[in-house]
């Protein structure tokens, strides 16, 4: 733990290239299309260029700054971020009703998620427009996003190395951009004065709903919190006074290019490539179209981290998981990527240009940053915060992002209403698994152990029943010796023939709120026959269960703790092997029995549909198929109350028969 910490506390020049590459690639990318956003189809004025620049300032100030960098930051649940960790973080002191704002952000987050590399890559693709006017731009979109997803599968980790410096040469290019065409207008930078901002939200005719596109120059904010766990939070707040700097540098510039074209309109062509130099456009295409991918690449990664993190929480069905590189964050979950890319391809085809994405972009993530101001002010109580300053800081934001998100309801008419739908969507896949679980939890019966202890070890010696295994491993959801479910007792005891074996071990897996950690202790129950395996695993840890059963089979063996070798079978064992051993699965299917009010059949029978599309639980824990077996139970919620039978007396008589 305290390395851990220490990591994330630590500043190192590695630790912020890594921030540069792979955390602010989507903030990073917003100067593309942001002021395009704001102008498309607007006569340029004085009043919105300079009242877009203050607001820009002082979202980036507000929103970016002092939400994530400063506050949010310190939320991390030992170096991992988030919206799933933070909730993994609080709902020890508050209980676990805030898993509704968690599923909310974390849906809505993953929405946005499947617009923004499509809208990143089209913006700076679009710029080809600058010298070939009419350039149909779709088949090289869509291209590249199917070439970044087909690339996921292979992992990151050496490309990932060149993400930093990449990043670092588009930074310093847009800065210096900026500066150039800044340096033509300086008296552009009165806009930092709040005032131009209230000038144009207030005073300026429908100004307020401007606030929709301004947005856009934030939406990263979330994922930078995200990604939090791959550098450390204070390489992130070094990097940021770097990262600022570029932004507002290229807004100002832009800005200053708006100035010198009032009353004209921007065309179709980003204000960001008005003031590229011409001599240099083709460089700048390369390097915005890099940057862009790069961006698209940390986000993916981060909706991969995302679905991981639900998985781990019980908020999402189970997937099949893969480290494809060496670096121990890094995952591929396959059917999340072609998820994703079928989406993204989607939002291509139907949008075509990134002026028109932009109408269903920062929408969704506007409702994801709401439910991390809720969560983040019940952090800041659990730490004991004056609540006086708890109020007036999450007031602030909330009071923001509400001006952002009444903007954008403009946005639903126009495509917005295709990430509500997705983000809505995917909240309630997320509650009905978390619901169907916790139903299926609450109808698990226990029972004491040591009732049964007596019949199992008779059972053990029993050489009238036939040996089922040497050793039977069964899988429960106790994390008590003393308590185990009723049904795997009678998986012993009533499923057909008694299960005899040499040893009973009973092994439940702990998922915890930390990402990394593999841990265990064991509980002798009665000595070479009845054993409690308890592991505890970070949420973010692959399991290999079948693995780490043998790993500690063998350490009791050497200190031994459990004596196997007196096995009748073991004799004939031509190696070092812990002797013949079977993992039982056991499995619920919802029982034709059951009578629920509608509702609560929609939740369950969407729930065990859900299922099929789900790991299975033996692939999930990393058991071995010739060591397994799966049992199927039936699953009674409601039962059936139906009108009593009857039977009816026979007309005639047995002898006449």
């Amino acid at each position: 733990m305290h390395n851990t910490a220490t990591f994330h506390q630590r500043i190192t020049f590695a630790g912020s290239l890594i921030a540069i590459g792979i955390v602010f690639g989507d903030i990073g990318t917003s100067p593309l299309y942001t002021l395009n956003a704001v102008f498309h189809n607007r006569i340029i004025t004085e009043s919105i260029a300079l009242g877009s620049l203050s607001c820009i300032f002082w979202t980036l100030f507000f929103q970016t700054t002092l939400k994530y960098v400063i506050i949010t930051l310190q939320a991390d649940n030992n170096g991992e971020g988030g919206i799933l960790s933070l909730y993994a973080l609080i709902r020890r002191y508050w209980g676990k009703w805030l898993i509704f704002p968690a599923m909310a952000g974390g849906a809505f987050l993953m929405a946005d998620g499947i617009i923004t590399p499509p809208i990143s890559v089209a913006s700076a693709i679009e710029g080809v427009q600058n010298v070939i006017p009419g350039f149909n731009t779709v088949p090289v979109i869509i291209g590249i996003l199917i070439g970044l997803f087909i690339f996921q599968q292979f992992g990151t980790d050496k490309i990932g190395k060149v993400f930093g410096p990449a990043m670092v040469v588009w930074f310093g290019f847009i800065a210096v951009i900026g500066a150039i065409s800044l340096s033509e207008n300086f008296a552009v930078l009165k806009a930092l004065n709040p005032y131009y901002a209230y000038k144009m939200l207030v005073l300026e005719p429908k100004g307020f709903w401007l606030l929709g596109s301004i947005f856009l120059c934030t939406t990263g904010a979330e994922a930078l919190y995200s990604d939090m766990g791959h550098c450390g939070r204070n390489n992130i707040r070094i990097s940021w006074v770097f990262i600022k700097i570029a932004l507002i540098l290229c807004y100002a510039g832009q800005t200053a290019w708006l100035m010198g074209h009032v009353g004209e309109t921007i065309g179709n062509v980003s204000p960001f490539y008005h003031i590229v130099p011409q001599e240099i456009f083709w460089l700048s295409l390369i390097i915005a179209t890099a940057a862009t991918i790069i961006a698209s690449q940390a986000l993916i990664s981060g909706c991969f981290t995302l679905i991981n993190e639900a998985i781990r929480l019980g908020l999402w069905p189970r997937h099949k998981v893969l480290f494809p590189g060496n670096i121990k964050g890094q995952l591929y979950i396959p059917a999340i990527n072609w998820l994703l890319m079928m989406g993204c391809v989607f939002m291509v085809l139907h949008f075509k240009e990134s002026t028109k994405m932009e109408a269903a972009f920062g929408l969704s993530v506007t409702l994801t940053m709401i439910m991390s101001t809720l969560l983040i002010y019940y952090y800041l109580r659990a730490k004991r915060v004056p609540i006086v300053w708890v109020i007036l800081i999450t007031s602030l934001f909330v009071c923001i992002e509400f001006s952002f998100l009444i903007a954008n309801l403009q946005k639903i008419g126009e495509g917005g209403w295709i990430t509500l739908v997705i983000g809505f969507t995917l909240f309630i896949i997320m509650y009905i698994w978390w619901k169907g679980q916790n139903t299926k939890s609450a109808l698990m019966e226990f029972t004491d152990i040591a009732n049964y202890l007596p019949s199992l070890q008779q059972l053990s010696t029993d050489t009238s029943i036939p040996k089922y295994a040497t050793n039977i491993v069964f899988l429960t959801y106790s994390k008590s010796l003393h308590k185990l479910e009723k049904n795997l007792i009678n998986s012993i005891f009533n499923y057909g023939t008694p299960k005899r074996a040499d040893n009973y071990w009973f092994v439940h897996v702990n998922v915890l709120d930390e990402p990394y950690g593999v841990n265990y202790e064991i509980d002798t129950i009665v000595k070479d026959d009845i054993y409690f395996i308890n592991f505890d695993l970070g949420f973010r840890e692959e399991p290999r269960l079948d693995l780490f059963f043998r790993e500690v089979v063998k350490e009791m063996i050497k200190n031994k703790e459990v004596n196997l070798q007196e096995s009748n079978e073991f004799k004939y064992k031509h190696s070092s092997s812990i002797g013949d051993f079977k993992f039982v699965v056991r499995d619920s299917f919802l029982s034709y029995d059951n009578n629920m009010p509608f509702w609560k059949n929609f939740i369950m029978k969407s729930y065990y549909n859900l299922k099929y599309l789900a790991v299975k639980e033996e692939i999930n824990f990393g058991l071995d198929q010739s060591n397994l077996i799966i049992e199927k139970y039936p699953l009674v919620v409601t039962l059936h109350k139906g009108s009593k039978l009857k039977r009816k007396s026979s007309t005639k008589h047995p002898a006449n028969i």
